[in-house]
Protein backbone atom coordinates (compact mmCIF):
# COMPACT_ATOMS: atom_id res chain seq x y z
CA UNK A 1 0.00 0.00 0.00
CA UNK A 2 2.84 2.51 0.91
CA UNK A 3 4.87 1.56 -2.10
CA UNK A 4 1.62 2.25 -4.23
CA UNK A 5 1.26 5.58 -2.52
CA UNK A 6 4.85 6.66 -3.37
CA UNK A 7 4.35 5.15 -6.88
CA UNK A 8 1.48 7.89 -7.33
CA UNK A 9 2.84 10.59 -5.62
CA UNK A 10 6.53 10.30 -7.58
CA UNK A 11 4.22 9.73 -10.93
CA UNK A 12 2.61 13.16 -9.93
CA UNK A 13 5.42 14.99 -9.13
CA UNK A 14 7.15 13.63 -12.46
CA UNK A 15 4.47 15.00 -14.90
CA UNK A 16 4.28 18.45 -12.47
CA UNK A 17 7.96 18.93 -13.23
CA UNK A 18 7.49 18.12 -17.08
CA UNK A 19 4.57 20.88 -16.81
CA UNK A 20 6.67 23.58 -15.49
CA UNK A 21 9.76 22.92 -17.81
CA UNK A 22 7.23 22.90 -20.71
CA UNK A 23 5.61 26.14 -19.18
CA UNK A 24 9.21 27.74 -18.85
CA UNK A 25 10.52 26.56 -22.24
CA UNK A 26 7.77 28.47 -23.80
CA UNK A 27 7.84 31.49 -21.50
CA UNK A 28 11.43 32.14 -22.00
CA UNK A 29 11.08 31.16 -26.10
CA UNK A 30 10.76 34.89 -26.57
CA UNK A 31 13.34 36.33 -23.55
CA UNK A 32 16.85 36.23 -23.01
CA UNK A 33 19.34 38.08 -24.41
CA UNK A 34 19.40 38.86 -28.19
CA UNK A 35 22.17 36.29 -29.02
CA UNK A 36 20.24 33.53 -27.19
CA UNK A 37 16.58 34.41 -28.76
CA UNK A 38 18.51 34.48 -32.67
CA UNK A 39 20.30 31.26 -31.60
CA UNK A 40 16.73 30.01 -31.33
CA UNK A 41 15.71 30.46 -34.61
CA UNK A 42 18.60 28.33 -36.10
CA UNK A 43 19.01 27.25 -38.65
CA UNK A 44 17.38 29.50 -41.37
CA UNK A 45 17.96 31.16 -44.65
CA UNK A 46 15.94 33.99 -44.27
CA UNK A 47 15.11 35.62 -40.97
CA UNK A 48 12.75 38.01 -41.15
CA UNK A 49 12.63 40.99 -37.86
CA UNK A 50 9.50 43.28 -38.00
CA UNK A 51 9.50 46.37 -36.35
CA UNK A 52 7.35 48.88 -35.51
CA UNK A 53 9.56 51.99 -37.22
CA UNK A 54 9.28 54.42 -34.42
CA UNK A 55 10.47 51.73 -31.02
CA UNK A 56 13.86 52.40 -30.21
CA UNK A 57 14.23 49.52 -28.42
CA UNK A 58 13.48 47.50 -31.92
CA UNK A 59 16.26 49.39 -33.90
CA UNK A 60 18.77 48.40 -30.29
CA UNK A 61 17.60 44.56 -31.23
CA UNK A 62 18.46 45.08 -35.09
CA UNK A 63 21.72 45.97 -34.67
CA UNK A 64 22.14 43.68 -31.62
CA UNK A 65 20.78 40.90 -33.65
CA UNK A 66 23.51 42.02 -36.79
CA UNK A 67 26.45 41.97 -34.48
CA UNK A 68 25.30 38.44 -33.29
CA UNK A 69 24.91 36.79 -37.01
CA UNK A 70 28.48 38.38 -37.79
CA UNK A 71 30.15 37.05 -34.35
CA UNK A 72 28.48 33.49 -35.40
CA UNK A 73 29.67 34.00 -39.21
CA UNK A 74 26.28 33.43 -40.45
CA UNK A 75 25.33 36.80 -41.65
CA UNK A 76 25.10 36.66 -45.74
CA UNK A 77 23.69 39.97 -46.63
CA UNK A 78 21.27 42.58 -44.84
CA UNK A 79 18.39 43.96 -46.34
CA UNK A 80 16.25 46.85 -45.62
CA UNK A 81 12.90 47.98 -46.78
CA UNK A 82 14.00 51.59 -46.08
CA UNK A 83 15.87 51.45 -49.23
CA UNK A 84 15.20 50.71 -52.66
CA UNK A 85 15.88 47.46 -54.82
CA UNK A 86 19.05 47.35 -56.65
CA UNK A 87 20.77 49.20 -54.11
CA UNK A 88 23.44 47.91 -52.48
CA UNK A 89 26.79 48.83 -50.35
CA UNK A 90 28.86 45.40 -51.71
CA UNK A 91 30.91 47.66 -54.19
CA UNK A 92 32.04 49.62 -50.87
CA UNK A 93 35.25 49.20 -48.65
CA UNK A 94 34.68 48.33 -44.79
CA UNK A 95 36.06 51.67 -44.10
CA UNK A 96 33.46 53.25 -46.16
CA UNK A 97 32.07 56.65 -44.59
CA UNK A 98 28.55 56.59 -43.34
CA UNK A 99 28.15 59.40 -46.33
CA UNK A 100 29.33 57.31 -48.69
CA UNK A 101 26.55 54.53 -46.97
CA UNK A 102 23.81 56.90 -47.54
CA UNK A 103 24.83 57.68 -50.76
CA UNK A 104 25.17 53.85 -52.64
CA UNK A 105 21.50 53.36 -50.76
CA UNK A 106 20.20 56.82 -51.83
CA UNK A 107 18.95 56.88 -48.09
CA UNK A 108 15.64 59.18 -47.78
CA UNK A 109 16.31 60.59 -44.48
CA UNK A 110 13.06 62.42 -43.86
CA UNK A 111 11.40 59.15 -44.09
CA UNK A 112 13.71 56.80 -42.59
CA UNK A 113 16.05 58.99 -39.93
CA UNK A 114 19.80 57.90 -40.36
CA UNK A 115 20.25 57.73 -36.75
CA UNK A 116 17.69 55.14 -36.47
CA UNK A 117 19.42 52.34 -38.68
CA UNK A 118 22.62 53.47 -38.92
CA UNK A 119 24.43 51.34 -36.12
CA UNK A 120 23.03 48.41 -37.77
CA UNK A 121 23.71 49.25 -41.26
CA UNK A 122 27.43 50.33 -40.36
CA UNK A 123 27.60 47.03 -38.11
CA UNK A 124 27.33 45.35 -41.34
CA UNK A 125 29.39 47.03 -43.51
CA UNK A 126 32.17 47.13 -41.08
CA UNK A 127 32.21 43.54 -41.08
CA UNK A 128 32.18 43.35 -44.60
CA UNK A 129 28.37 42.04 -44.95
CA UNK A 130 26.10 44.01 -48.11
CA UNK A 131 23.52 46.06 -47.25
CA UNK A 132 21.05 45.79 -49.71
CA UNK A 133 18.31 47.70 -50.57
CA UNK A 134 14.85 45.52 -50.67
CA UNK A 135 11.94 47.63 -51.24
CA UNK A 136 10.08 48.36 -54.26
CA UNK A 137 11.24 51.13 -56.45
CA UNK A 138 8.74 54.71 -56.11
CA UNK A 139 9.49 54.83 -60.30
CA UNK A 140 8.07 51.14 -60.52
CA UNK A 141 4.45 51.72 -57.67
CA UNK A 142 2.17 53.13 -60.92
CA UNK A 143 2.47 50.54 -62.67
CA UNK A 144 1.78 47.97 -59.80
CA UNK A 145 -1.88 50.13 -58.88
CA UNK A 146 -2.87 48.80 -61.98
CA UNK A 147 -1.05 45.47 -62.06
CA UNK A 148 -4.49 42.89 -61.80
CA UNK A 149 -2.12 40.29 -61.76
CA UNK A 150 -1.10 40.92 -57.89
CA UNK A 151 -4.09 40.09 -56.81
CA UNK A 152 -3.75 36.48 -57.90
CA UNK A 153 -0.78 36.43 -55.73
CA UNK A 154 -2.50 35.94 -52.20
CA UNK A 155 -5.63 33.92 -51.23
CA UNK A 156 -9.30 35.33 -50.85
CA UNK A 157 -8.92 35.12 -47.28
CA UNK A 158 -4.96 36.71 -47.43
CA UNK A 159 -6.27 39.19 -50.34
CA UNK A 160 -9.36 40.63 -48.07
CA UNK A 161 -7.08 40.88 -44.90
CA UNK A 162 -4.21 43.01 -46.33
CA UNK A 163 -7.26 44.87 -48.41
CA UNK A 164 -8.72 45.07 -44.56
CA UNK A 165 -5.07 45.74 -43.42
CA UNK A 166 -4.51 48.60 -45.42
CA UNK A 167 -7.70 50.39 -44.75
CA UNK A 168 -7.07 50.20 -41.15
CA UNK A 169 -3.56 51.84 -42.17
CA UNK A 170 -4.89 54.35 -43.45
CA UNK A 171 -7.24 55.25 -40.19
CA UNK A 172 -10.40 54.64 -42.35
CA UNK A 173 -9.66 57.82 -44.64
CA UNK A 174 -8.75 56.12 -48.32
CA UNK A 175 -11.39 56.53 -50.52
CA UNK A 176 -12.60 52.57 -51.19
CA UNK A 177 -11.84 53.12 -54.70
CA UNK A 178 -8.01 53.18 -53.59
CA UNK A 179 -8.23 50.20 -51.88
CA UNK A 180 -7.50 47.47 -54.13
CA UNK A 181 -4.70 49.84 -56.17
CA UNK A 182 -2.80 50.57 -52.59
CA UNK A 183 -2.97 46.86 -51.45
CA UNK A 184 -1.24 46.65 -55.22
CA UNK A 185 1.44 48.41 -53.48
CA UNK A 186 1.56 46.16 -50.58
CA UNK A 187 1.94 42.85 -52.45
CA UNK A 188 4.33 44.67 -55.29
CA UNK A 189 6.65 45.81 -51.79
CA UNK A 190 6.24 42.13 -50.13
CA UNK A 191 7.60 40.41 -53.43
CA UNK A 192 9.72 42.89 -54.17
CA UNK A 193 11.88 42.42 -50.76
CA UNK A 194 10.96 38.60 -51.17
CA UNK A 195 13.04 38.82 -54.77
CA UNK A 196 15.77 40.51 -52.71
CA UNK A 197 16.17 37.79 -50.21
CA UNK A 198 15.73 34.76 -52.31
CA UNK A 199 18.48 36.39 -54.81
CA UNK A 200 21.01 36.37 -51.38
CA UNK A 201 20.38 33.20 -50.37
CA UNK A 202 23.34 31.38 -49.69
CA UNK A 203 22.47 27.97 -48.01
CA UNK A 204 23.39 25.94 -45.19
CA UNK A 205 24.68 28.10 -42.74
CA UNK A 206 24.09 31.48 -44.01
CA UNK A 207 21.31 34.31 -43.00
CA UNK A 208 19.81 36.68 -44.75
CA UNK A 209 17.97 39.22 -42.43
CA UNK A 210 15.41 41.55 -43.23
CA UNK A 211 14.56 44.77 -41.48
CA UNK A 212 11.11 45.43 -42.25
CA UNK A 213 7.94 46.66 -40.46
CA UNK A 214 6.12 44.14 -39.10
CA UNK A 215 3.32 44.22 -41.46
CA UNK A 216 5.22 42.60 -43.80
CA UNK A 217 7.33 40.01 -41.23
CA UNK A 218 3.53 38.92 -41.26
CA UNK A 219 4.10 34.79 -42.01
CA UNK A 220 -0.12 35.04 -43.44
CA UNK A 221 -0.19 38.36 -45.23
CA UNK A 222 3.15 39.59 -46.26
CA UNK A 223 6.69 38.84 -47.31
CA UNK A 224 6.90 34.95 -46.40
CA UNK A 225 3.94 34.78 -48.35
CA UNK A 226 6.04 35.16 -51.76
CA UNK A 227 9.49 33.34 -50.66
CA UNK A 228 10.23 29.79 -52.67
CA UNK A 229 9.20 26.93 -50.48
CA UNK A 230 12.09 25.07 -49.93
CA UNK A 231 14.10 27.99 -48.16
CA UNK A 232 13.81 28.14 -44.40
CA UNK A 233 12.29 31.33 -43.21
CA UNK A 234 12.24 32.49 -39.98
CA UNK A 235 9.71 35.45 -38.80
CA UNK A 236 10.24 37.93 -35.92
CA UNK A 237 7.76 40.76 -34.82
CA UNK A 238 8.62 43.25 -32.52
CA UNK A 239 5.75 44.10 -30.34
CA UNK A 240 6.25 47.93 -28.30
CA UNK A 241 4.07 47.47 -24.93
CA UNK A 242 2.97 44.11 -26.47
CA UNK A 243 2.65 40.69 -25.08
CA UNK A 244 4.99 37.64 -26.60
CA UNK A 245 1.69 35.37 -25.50
CA UNK A 246 0.17 35.14 -29.09
CA UNK A 247 2.33 34.66 -31.67
CA UNK A 248 0.00 34.71 -34.69
CA UNK A 249 1.52 32.68 -37.39
CA UNK A 250 5.25 34.30 -36.46
CA UNK A 251 8.25 32.29 -34.96
CA UNK A 252 8.67 34.92 -32.02
CA UNK A 253 7.32 37.95 -30.91
CA UNK A 254 9.55 39.73 -28.89
CA UNK A 255 7.97 42.31 -26.32
CA UNK A 256 10.19 45.07 -25.78
CA UNK A 257 8.94 48.61 -23.95
CA UNK A 258 5.52 50.47 -24.61
CA UNK A 259 6.00 53.97 -25.86
CA UNK A 260 3.98 57.17 -25.21
CA UNK A 261 0.65 56.94 -26.65
CA UNK A 262 0.15 58.77 -29.95
CA UNK A 263 -2.74 59.57 -31.96
CA UNK A 264 -0.92 57.90 -35.58
CA UNK A 265 -4.04 58.67 -37.50
CA UNK A 266 -4.41 62.80 -36.58
CA UNK A 267 -0.84 63.14 -38.43
CA UNK A 268 -3.24 61.68 -41.61
CA UNK A 269 -6.75 63.51 -41.03
CA UNK A 270 -7.40 67.19 -42.80
CA UNK A 271 -6.49 70.18 -40.69
CA UNK A 272 -10.20 70.68 -40.03
CA UNK A 273 -10.73 67.11 -38.92
CA UNK A 274 -8.20 67.43 -36.66
CA UNK A 275 -8.98 70.78 -35.08
CA UNK A 276 -12.63 69.43 -35.01
CA UNK A 277 -11.34 66.53 -33.03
Amino acid sequence: MAAALFIRRTCALSILALALAACTALRGADDGPVPERIARLLPADVMLLGEQHDAPEHHAIEHESVQTLVARNQLAALALEMAEEGRSTAALSTAATEAQVQAVLAWDAKAWPWTDYAPTVMAAVRAGVPVLGANLPRARMRDAMADVSLDAQLSEAALSAQQAAVRDGHCGLLPEAQIVPMTRIQIARDRAMAHTLTEQARGPGQVVLLITGAAHADPALGVPQHLPTDLKVRSVRMAAGGSASGRGGFDAVWATPALAAQDYCARLKPPAARTAS
